[in-house]
């Protein structure tokens, strides 16, 4: 083998996904013998070890992980490449990642439009933080994902798409909130760390000297709302997710700083887009902004 052939790394990927040898070999229809003869063969051509035995399982090693990351690129642009020459259609699983917030406020229409336009595409789309999201598509674990800034990525290939407005929201006797100072010991209502929305609030926090009596992590929007409503604390969300789950009514709300509330939604990938990648950033780069929310996505 003078170079690494592509059965052989579908062989070695279906051992990681199906967590074994035999269960692989079924998968594949292959006897159990011949997938371990590949994975040896395979990890005598690389000179490195690419599983540990733990217990009864097989563990990646570090060496194993990063060919898994390699793997999983090259299968799917071989796939591309006979789905494009075929058809010259996008085919396939697309995995795409989030933030809730623009999951739930952005995304519905321009993925029917997506689907419209692409029916040969299954869109498999997962939510998480800016930092999680960022780490899967740096690790090849998701095609593309939409990030809000601040996020540090100088590997990834980025483009602006949606403006948002963030504003702090309090239970509805709290009137008005016009520095930090305000909130007192207050307890924080949050995402998880990792959260770009969090660190604009805390940094707001931070710069007056404010520390949050307790801080609450919740994994969606609609409970971070709702347990404000009920009086426990504050949170920062964008103005788009209130009137999306038309809650604009049940909570106050309170300018923060230009600083901190002007904030942007990049869609970030790494290396050259799949075809199926590339005909979302078409569609997005078409998508009708309003001429004054394009003129923001410029300047800021």
């Amino acid at each position: 083998m003078r170079t690494i052939d592509l059965e052989s790394l579908a062989i070695f990927r279906a051992v990681v996904e199906e967590g074994g040898v035999v269960r692989a070999a079924e998968k594949l229809h292959r006897v159990p013998s011949n997938v371990t003869t590949r994975i040896r063969q395979l990890e005598e051509f690389l000179g490195v070890r690419l599983f540990r035995r733990e217990g009864r399982t097989l563990a990646l090693s570090a060496e194993g992980q990063t060919l898994l990351n390699y793997a999983v690129r090259l299968l799917r642009l071989a796939d591309e490449a006979v789905n494009d020459l075929r058809t010259g259609k996008p085919q396939g699983l697309f995995r795409l990642g989030s933030l809730e917030s623009t999951a739930g406020s952005r995304l519905a229409p321009i993925l029917s439009r997506y689907h419209a336009e692409h029916p040969g595409v299954v869109v498999e789309l997962v939510t998480g933080t800016t930092g999680a999201l960022v780490q899967r598509v740096m690790n090849f674990e998701i095609d593309a994902a939409f990030v809000s800034e601040p996020f540090t990525a100088p590997a990834l290939e980025t483009l602006p798409v949606f403006r948002e407005e963030l504003v702090l929201i309090t239970p509805k006797e709290v009137l008005q909130v016009r520095t930090a100072k305000d909130l007192g010991r207050s307890t924080m209502i949050a995402f998880a760390h990792g959260c770009s929305y969090r660190k604009r609030l805390e940094d707001w926090l931070g710069s007056g000297n404010v520390m949050p009596g307790r801080t609450l992590e919740f994994a969606s929007y609609q409970g971070m709302i709702a347990c404000v409503a009920a009086g426990t604390g504050f949170a920062i969300v964008p103005q788009s997710v209130l009137q999306t789950l038309q809650a604009t009514e049940k909570v106050g709300q309170h300018s923060l700083p230009e600083r901190v509330a002007k904030n942007r939604t990049h869609l970030v990938w790494r290396g050259p887009p799949s075809v199926a990648l590339e005909r979302l950033i078409h569609l997005l780069q078409a998508q009708d902004i309003p001429d004054r929310e394009m003129e923001a996505l410029l300047e800021v």
